[in-house]
């Protein structure tokens, strides 16, 4: 029996080199009896060749620079450009891949041939607890209009090294998306217009969710990214519901930059779409003064969702 080749991919900034060597361990641990490569991308950073690191049989381990833009998109696609696997998985330096995870996704894509991806879900620990969120069994383009789906995570998702290369049907990472904020929903939404991801009812990966210091100071970013994707994506308009989901977050965004007026108007926008947007409510809440947005951050931290 032949199994194809896999490639696991991490990008990095070299800031947590033991975080990264567990990361890579569980690469090298999994049961899967193929090959897998894990390459490691330093973002115009100095290279650890990870060479204290033990490589066992029917696995490799290689280091190089990131030769795209700085950033994880650029990282990202250096790895799919260097990779020779088949199929190709993301991973960041502080997550975590289960043993099984890599076996079960090959075997649900024999089953369904036709997908354009195969994910799984997470776990996500947050402040010490572990929460589990499984993804759904088939994730369509409309269901990623509707909802990020947080549980399909680019550290739990096989693509097929083929579709993500510049020439591919699904293309490379975009590195024009500004700082790179929600590359990986741009990803999954460009996947799924091609056809649906399929998931294994696992988790397939441990997420260390670290949100308060992600977000701290990226508000502008999440403005600019997510009004790229809007942009870039007209189908919203079919999802009312998914366009006020972002259309929420933005505002909340501006009132964390204290950008009143903008707030108010997203959030309006948004409510007049779907009158449920807690975001936008928030937004409103926050843009008052009331309230300060790191602090409705902690709470929805605590329960392993996402803003």
């Amino acid at each position: 029996m032949s199994y194809p080749k896999i490639s696991a991919l991490i990008a990095t900034a070299g800031a947590r080199p033991q975080l990264l060597r567990q990361t890579v361990q569980s690469m090298f641990d999994q049961d899967y009896a193929g090959p897998i490569e894990v390459i490691v991308v330093f973002d115009y950073v100095e290279i650890d060749d990870l060479s204290d690191m033990t490589v066992p049989d029917n696995r490799s381990l290689k280091s190089l620079v990131n030769t795209h833009s700085k950033g994880l998109a650029g990282g990202r696609n250096t790895g799919v450009v260097e990779a020779t696997g088949e199929y190709v998985g993301f991973c960041d330096d502080d997550d975590y891949w289960y043993p099984t995870r890599i076996s079960a996704q090959i075997d649900l894509w024999k089953q369904n041939p036709e997908a354009v991806a195969i994910s799984s879900g997470i776990v996500v620990r947050s402040e010490g607890k572990d929460i589990e969120r499984l993804a759904p069994a088939v994730a369509t383009f409309d269901d990623f209009l509707l909802s990020r789906i947080i549980e399909i995570n680019p550290c739990t998702t096989l693509f097929k090294r083929d579709d993500l290369l510049p020439e591919g049907s699904i293309g490379l990472v975009d590195e024009d998306l500004p700082t790179a904020y929600g590359e990986d929903y741009d990803l999954l939404l460009r996947a799924t217009r091609l056809g649906d991801i399929h998931s294994i009812q696992q988790p397939g990966a441990l997420i260390l969710w670290d949100r308060p210091s992600f977000f701290a100071g990226r508000w502008q970013s999440m403005v600019d990214g997510l009004t790229y994707i809007l942009q870039k994506y007209p189908e919203f308009e079919r999802q009312p519901k998914g366009l006020a989901r972002i259309a929420g977050q933005v505002a909340f965004a501006h009132a964390a930059l204290d950008n009143k007026q903008l707030a108010k108007q997203f959030a309006t926008s948004a409510i007049r779409r779907d009158p449920t947007q807690l975001r936008a409510w928030a937004a409103l809440i926050v843009a008052t003064g009331l309230i300060k947005p790191q602090l409705l951050l902690d709470l929805v931290n605590k329960t392993g969702r996402g803003l």
